[in-house]
């Protein structure tokens, strides 16, 4: 089968054919119908996370068949439709037992210590796998478990409220596109900021109000008082999304487009303003199957800029690198 392989850290990618994988105890093998491209994706490349395993298959966002089952797999068979958390936890934690595996200390991570998904098959933990719903498309289920379950969690984390302001960076991006969607899902108004007309657009079919422009903080003011910004770019915006929020608000930060950036906090500031900083990363599987549900329901939809196959998997990464026209999720495809 082809797949996208890191030969070793921070040395490149390749496109190789490799052996079909065949399942081990408590595995099955699926066939790879869709997996999402993410930044995680292109900082892995450039040799951000130097302690995972290589060789290495890429890809962390997925949905699949099941093609082959494993010894010990019973809740599982051929034909079934699934996705799969980020990460494998042990289960038995003290984290896990209450509800919070993204916290298990003993968690492997896919794309990391496991092999990933940019692949034709992929062999996977029977244990992280989510069945879908059969009228959620591989699109809207793809979405879920590393960006819309993740914000999920990160919102609920916030005590989000009905009918609050939620503020979102990075609006048009494969985060921001969907995060818009999840608050509104739970009952927010959103303001999307993005950085072009021809992005606002597109952001203006799901968000309640739009601001284009990295200086947003003032007229987002205007609109009301800001409880919670979803902040997806870094650096570059957080200090405006900090001035945008009313006293006792909330950041969720999610994204860090270059992790070379260092920022200066303002520690003055947060103190009078009695701001939470709020660092964010991932969701349990009760997360993902509740999101799954809310994209059952129609109150999240899939924005997919881009689609290619494995084989063109150099493309996507370029369209990943450049910001701007690119908008919703870039997917890598074995099943136009």
């Amino acid at each position: 089968m082809k797949a996208v392989v890191l030969p070793a850290h921070n040395q490149g990618y390749r496109i190789e054919e490799i052996a079909d994988p065949k399942p081990y105890k408590g595995e099955v093998v699926i066939k790879v119908n869709k997996a999402a491209l993410c930044y995680r994706d292109l900082l892995q490349i450039k040799g951000f996370y130097p302690r995972s395993k290589y060789p290495l298959i890429l890809g962390h966002e997925v949905v699949g068949t099941v093609e082959e089952v494993g010894e010990n797999v019973n809740d599982y068979r051929e034909g079934d439709r699934v996705t799969s958390m980020l990460f494998v936890p042990d289960w038995s934690c003290e984290y896990c037992k209450s509800g919070e595996e993204v916290y298990c200390k003993n968690r492997v991570l896919y794309a990391q210590e496991l092999d990933g998904f940019f692949a034709e098959k992929a062999r996977v933990k029977a244990s992280s796998l989510v069945k879908i719903p059969e009228n959620v498309s591989d699109e809207g289920a793809v979405i879920v478990p590393c960006v819309a379950a993740m914000v999920y969690r990160g919102l609920k984390k916030a005590g989000i409220k009905e009918g609050e302001n939620v503020l979102v960076t990075g609006a048009s991006g494969g985060v921001g596109i969907h995060a818009i969607q999840v608050a509104k899902a739970l009952g927010a108004k959103v303001i999307g900021v993005t950085s072009s007309e021809s992005k606002a657009r597109i952001v203006s079919k799901f968000a309640d109000y739009v601001i284009v422009g990295d200086k947003f903080s003032e007229e987002a003011k205007k609109i009301g008082d800001i409880s919670i910004v979803i902040e997806n770019v870094g650096p570059y915006t957080l200090e405006e999304s900090m001035r945008s929020l009313r006293s006792g608000g909330k950041i969720i930060q999610i994204g860090n487009l270059d992790p070379s950036i260092t920022f200066n906090l303002r520690l003055g500031y947060v103190i009078l303003k009695d701001l939470s900083l709020i660092g964010h990363i991932g969701a349990n599987k009760k997360d993902i199957v509740e999101t799954l549900n809310l994209v059952k329901e129609g109150k999240i939809k899939p924005v997919i800029g881009s689609e290619f196959r494995l084989e063109d998997f150099g493309k996507a990464l370029d369209l990943l690198k450049e910001n701007k026209n690119r908008y919703g999720k870039i997917l890598i495809s074995n099943s136009f």
